[in-house]
């Protein structure tokens, strides 16, 4: 079977699955990342109750708000750091009983180091996974020096050859990047206005804006595209099939790294135990190695992850890496508003 064959046929079961719950325990229902079912990650709780959560998927993180925030009842939510916010915002969810959470002590406290996402009232945000967005190419027809900058994404030699993620995070860490901005804690206007009209010029050469690593991975693998700003987990799969990939995260300009986790959804209807069993299933050192070989993605326990060997998380992309990171933290509300707003708009052409 091609690369192209097999990617695509994961591409449209991935797509598939996203929209609609996928029967097992009726108990516990996850609103999760399209492709996080990952059945080695989750083989704690099988042990104890016989299957698996029940899921349903989404493709970004302002999918998943709008359906939760419209009336949609699950147990537990995976949004990243720069989505919480709103769900606070909006009354969503609860804080999280850390005594239930059986690596809590070993989480890295850097990731829940802001008062949107812990505070005196508790940990509204129990991280989990983190991974980078960076410069994916196609290294038989892309030289090196071609991606050593995120101005390829402008070049002329790569129009309709290039993909975005229809992701506003993703897009907007990129374009402030590309623009010398290294942070959107405090962005002028001039540089809100300077990284749209960066995008903007970009945006005639995007053969496609994928909606999830699944359509990235397709897109590559046909050959239509040949430079992606990706998450790990395209790559991830790309290699698997021993397709020709590389991922530059030290541009000259900086990459973006991201981290998301689980939010605690009010009035869940389903086992609250079940919520935590879920949770502790994930953190394991078994469900560290199995999100790491799976989607390239390191997860929030230190200590599982230190069970990894240095070859592992270099060829997941998760070792040390020189160079701007873009972290991708929690915004205002207004600002998120804003985002949004200007890619619709330059999505479409304006």
């Amino acid at each position: 079977m091609t690369h192209t064959k097999h990617l695509f046929a994961c591409a449209v079961s991935v797509l598939a699955l996203s929209s609609a719950a996928q029967a097992a325990d009726p108990e516990l229902l996850v609103f999760d990342w399209a492709g996080w079912e990952i059945d080695a990650a989750l083989v704690h709780y099988v042990e104890k109750h016989g299957q698996k959560p029940t899921y349903s998927f989404f493709g970004d993180d302002d999918e998943a708000f709008q359906k939760v925030s419209s009336g949609f009842r699950a147990d537990v939510a995976h949004p990243c750091a720069s989505s919480v916010p709103r769900y606070r915002d909006a009354g969503l969810i609860e804080p999280w009983d850390t005594s239930k959470i059986t690596a809590f002590a070993d989480i890295d406290p850097r990731m829940y180091d802001n008062t949107v996402l812990k505070d005196d009232e508790g940990l509204w945000f129990l991280p989990m996974d983190t991974a980078y967005a960076a410069v994916a190419y196609n290294t038989d027809q892309v030289p090196v020096e071609d991606v050593a900058t995120l101005q390829v994404f402008t070049d002329a030699k790569y129009a309709g050859r290039i993909s975005l993620p229809d992701s506003n995070d993703d897009v907007w860490s990129l374009a402030f990047l590309a623009t010398g901005v290294t942070s959107w804690d405090n962005v002028t206007d001039e540089q809100f206005t300077a990284a749209a009209d960066w995008l903007r010029a970009v945006h005639p050469n995007v053969r496609a804006y994928w909606s999830d690593p699944a359509e990235m991975t397709q897109l590559m693998a046909s050959g239509e595209v040949l430079v992606s700003w990706s998450w790990n987990d395209g790559v991830s799969l790309l290699r698997a099939e021993n397709f020709p990939v590389d991922f530059n995260r030290a541009p000259t300009e900086g990459a973006a790294t991201f981290f998301c986790g689980l939010v605690n959804l009010k009035d869940g209807p389903g086992s609250d135990d079940k919520v935590y069993d879920f949770v502790n299933s994930l953190l394991s050192p078994e469900g560290a190695a199995a999100i790491v070989d799976t989607l390239g993605y390191a997860t929030s326990n230190k200590a599982a992850m230190a069970t990894l060997s240095e070859e592992t998380l270099k060829a997941a992309y998760l070792d040390p890496v020189d160079g701007t990171l873009f972290m991708q933290t929690p915004t205002t509300a207004e600002f998120r508003e804003r985002m949004i707003s200007e890619f619709e708009l330059i999505k479409s052409g304006f």
